[in-house]
């Protein structure tokens, strides 16, 4: 999966004037930033540019970013709090957008989340998929799911325990209204991420043993793409990189 073409936003929702123009420079120079910093990464690892797909983490910024973003040609968007996902994504509604929620994940936030996520990366116990599940089939929608795996010793980052994704894989590939996408990781804080994505790369490779299909490997943000990549990510998950650093929602 890559970045899609350009898409055509309704002129009328995207900001006017000198500060929105402004504002589209400022990305879409970001944006050439991080697709040269992809390109590099995958010359480096002997890989297809074309097999890593960019999804904008936009968590603390308008909807008019995302617009901007949509009219540059990246539709991938992310978000960690269905507070602001949910607004978000009605704002957006006509845009040919796949979004993503990233964050942790209560059960009660499941029928919210299944209204508008395409994709939902932090899977990380049975109850969840459960919720998961009810929600979809009330919404007659189908979740690509991810399970979130815990890298890192600190508690409240989320992520299931390796020796739990073969058990979490099967429950999800046996729900309705679910579909088993395959992994997505946070590397530990303050530790080089190279061993994390490795040992990420190989639980990976052990649940497409099992679920083919299952060939997702989100994992990467702004600081550790490179590392991210060479490990085989297909999707790197990128805020401040693109978008500057995190401020108020001004919509």
């Amino acid at each position: 999966m890559t970045d899609t073409p350009a898409a055509s936003a309704d002129p009328a929702s995207v900001p006017s004037g000198g500060a929105a123009a402004e504002r589209r420079a400022e990305l879409a120079a970001n944006l050439a930033d991080v697709r040269a910093r992809i390109a590099a990464a995958c010359a480096a690892a002997g890989r297809d540019p074309g097999e890593v797909t960019l999804v904008a983490v936009t968590k603390t910024f308008p909807a008019s970013d995302v617009r901007l973003l949509a009219g540059l040609g990246l539709t991938e968007v992310a978000e960690n709090r269905d507070q602001e996902a949910a607004p978000k994504a009605e704002a957006t509604r006509d845009l040919p957008l796949t979004w993503h929620f990233v964050g942790q994940l209560q059960t009660n936030k499941a029928r919210s989340v299944a209204r508008y996520a395409d994709v939902v990366q932090s899977v990380d116990r049975s109850r969840l998929v459960t919720a998961l599940a009810g929600a979809a089939a009330r919404q007659e929608r189908t979740l690509r799911c991810l399970i979130q795996v815990s890298l890192d010793e600190r508690e409240g980052r989320g992520g299931a325990e390796p020796r739990d994704v073969p058990r979490l894989a099967e429950e999800i590939a046996a729900a309705d209204g679910l579909e088993l996408g395959g992994v997505m990781a946070v590397a530990p804080l303050g530790a080089d991420p190279g061993p994390a994505f490795t040992r990420l790369a190989g639980i990976a490779a052990d649940l497409r043993a099992a679920h083919p299909a299952a060939t997702t490997v989100s994992a990467g943000m702004s600081g550790d793409l490179e590392q991210a990549i060479e490990c085989g990510a297909t999707h790197v998950r990128v805020g401040t990189a693109l978008l500057g650093g995190r401020r108020a929602i001004v919509r």
